[in-house]
């Protein structure tokens, strides 16, 4: 029987006063489709008129009739503490969270149900202890419950206490995967479509899809996007048509480095569907001024179009970044006077915090100096962003001596900060003779991670060899480069198909390195090494860097300014043809087409086979 055949049926349910089968088949279609506000309504006023008001405000709520909710509250006679309770949700629906608030302290605690709601009112007041508490209440009365539990884990994750939310949800996984197996959690297989389990009252209750998601944010608060893409994975399947707004959102975020084209696809689908997560927003402009994807006149025109979702979902401090950012790359002395200006706003704020901070330590007052030490965390995170945006004005046009001088003016504040840190590291090695220096704020960052030296980016550790190097600190850097190796060959065995390129990359810096001071045949070696075995560690980005040195080499030779051993020659002979037998599918450029020189048609893209041939004949007319 399709929708509207049962349409017709309840209405003339209702017409002949039948209410109670109306209501028996209304109920069947809210769990088909639980947000039906044709279903929600019709069920609503069929409760009504059958008096059973408590049923009907209920409904009326969910549907947002919230006028005609309140008028069934009042109607109902006895049960003061329930109607209570369902007017506070309806203040709180409407966004008045103090006065829903207020109602539901008029409860006396033993009421369970409003002794939950009063903690999502300090959720929403963002008193996320009081929160947690009233939710531990609950399930200490009320026994495991999975949405309670959820509630309970997400205070938890707020409080930056990742440890005991992750134990939470590990029983609310382990709940659902022995309550409801049909659910299939856990079963996805890439590459392969698994049948959805749709968006069941089951699945609701089991709190999985809510959990997921918060491991997810965990694992990405952590750093760890193939943990975070995991957890995603692991949630019962359903298409993406059926996907809620706030799974929705994480895959976008998650997954954005692998596939930005459909990460943006989702966030404005968000956008322009509401109801949408909060950090929907503030996230798509925040990456659309992402200098991987630069699209300032977009995130400008999102943010014109969008003036109301703006003035609501953007924090004064974001809109003023983002704004910032924006006008940068129209006018960089306006942009860079407004990001001075919201530096020295955080500056304040911070040095604010700095004095509560030490007044409350002086003071014994260990509650006041946890709330003081975690606002200035959080007012930490929101100044570093606009440091790195006007030391990254100077850096564009090479001027360190500038860019140090913005991280020395805020030292003060953020010397602790890692990403500082890491950025005043390579601020000194982009200057001649600092590398001293750059080492001092380089080794820290390695030996905090020597037990996994993955956790470090590559050229972290390429930096911090090229440092030993110039510093004739040659052993320093040999030892470095084995420990990469050995890292490598442990992670080889434990996943032999993951990539690491690591060591790829410090061999391609050092010999990068050795063929700019215009040692070829010891830089060469290195670029050549770095890409063994040619078939795993020969692809676009490498080639690139390695295609650079040997263009160099070959200007030199052809200038008559350095000659080579035939030794180096025959090196370079059998990685050119084995560049060209493994990178006959490997394009060089992200461009699908390039002009013709002549002008006249296309041609297709270059393949590193092809221009390794180039090479090979430029290198064979060098030698005669």
């Amino acid at each position: 029987m399709t929708w509207g055949q049962e349409t017709a049926i309840v209405y003339g349910l209702i017409q002949d006063a039948n209410y109670n089968n109306a209501i028996k088949i209304l109920e069947e279609q809210l769990v088909q489709s639980p947000e039906s506000q044709a279903a929600l309504s019709l069920s609503a006023y069929c409760h009504y008129m059958v008096e059973n008001f408590h049923a009907a405000a209920s409904l009326f709520l969910q549907c947002g009739m919230y006028v005609d909710a309140a008028r069934a509250c009042l109607s109902v006679e006895g049960y003061r503490e329930r109607m209570i309770n369902l007017e506070a949700c309806i203040r709180h629906e409407q966004g008045d969270i103090h006065g829903s608030k207020m109602m539901f302290e008029q409860i006396t605690e033993d009421y369970t149900d409003a002794n939950i709601n009063l903690g999502c009112c300090c959720y929403k007041e963002k008193d996320y202890a009081e929160a947690l508490k009233r939710f531990s209440d609950a399930l200490n009365t009320l026994g495991f419950e999975p949405e309670l539990a959820y509630n309970k884990a997400l205070c938890l994750y707020q409080l930056k206490m990742y440890d005991s939310a992750s134990n939470l949800l590990a029983e609310i996984f382990e709940h659902g995967v022995r309550e409801h197996p049909e659910l299939s959690v856990g079963s996805h297989i890439e590459g392969m479509d698994l049948r959805s389990v749709g968006n069941s009252q089951t699945l609701k209750e089991s709190a999985l899809v809510e959990a997921f998601n918060l491991k997810a944010a965990i694992e990405y608060a952590h750093g760890n996007l193939d943990a975070a893409r995991e957890a995603l994975d692991d949630m019962p399947p359903r298409s993406e048509e059926e996907l809620d707004c706030v799974t929705l959102h994480n895959q976008a975020l998650m997954n954005m480095e692998k596939d930005p084209t459909s990460g943006f696809r989702k966030l404005s689908f968000l956008l322009q569907n509401p109801p949408f997560p909060p950090e929907t927003l503030g996230n798509l402009l925040l990456l659309y001024c992402n200098q991987s994807h630069a699209f300032y006149d977009l995130a400008a025109d999102v943010m014109a179009e969008n003036a109301d979702y703006t003035t609501k979902y953007l924090s004064q401090d974001l809109y003023d970044f983002l704004d910032a950012t924006i006008l940068t790359h129209t006018s960089t002395e306006e942009g860079y006077q407004k990001f001075n200006g919201l530096a020295n706003r955080h500056g304040e704020t911070l040095r604010c915090l700095t004095k509560q901070i030490q007044n409350a330590r002086m003071s014994c007052d260990h509650e006041a100096y946890k709330k003081a030490i975690t606002k200035y965390e959080e007012a930490l995170e929101r100044y570093i962003p606009v440091i790195m945006a006007m030391a990254k004005i100077w850096w564009d046009k090479e001027n360190y001596l500038q860019v140090e001088k913005i991280f020395h003016q805020s030292s003060d504040l953020c010397s602790e900060h890692d990403l500082w840190k890491l950025n005043v590291a390579h601020t000194f090695f982009m200057q001649d003779n600092r590398f001293k220096e750059a080492i001092h704020y380089y080794e820290p960052i390695v030996r905090k991670a020597e037990h996994n030296l993955f956790n470090v980016t590559a050229i972290v550790l390429a930096n911090l060899c090229v440092c030993y190097i110039m510093t004739s600190r040659n052993e320093d850097a040999e030892e470095l480069m084995r420990k990469i190796e050995k890292e490598e060959e442990r992670a080889h065995y434990e996943d032999p198909e993951k990539q690491n390129l690591h060591l790829c990359i410090v061999n391609l810096v050092i010999g990068t390195l050795y063929c700019a001071k215009q040692n070829f045949e010891f830089g060469i070696g290195r670029i050549i090494k770095s890409l063994e075995p040619y078939g795993k560690k020969l692809e676009q980005d490498t080639w690139f860097y390695a295609r650079r040195c040997f263009l160099a080499l070959i200007d030199n030779l052809a200038k008559q300014m350095i000659v080579l051993k035939d030794a180096t020659y025959a090196d370079i002979d059998e990685f050119l043809d084995a560049a060209e037998l493994y990178g006959k599918n490997i394009i060089t450029t992200d461009e699908t087409t390039s002009l013709n020189p002549n002008g006249v048609g296309l041609l297709a893209p270059r393949t590193i086979s092809q221009e390794a041939r180039m090479l090979k004949l430029m290198f064979l007319k060098a030698r005669d």
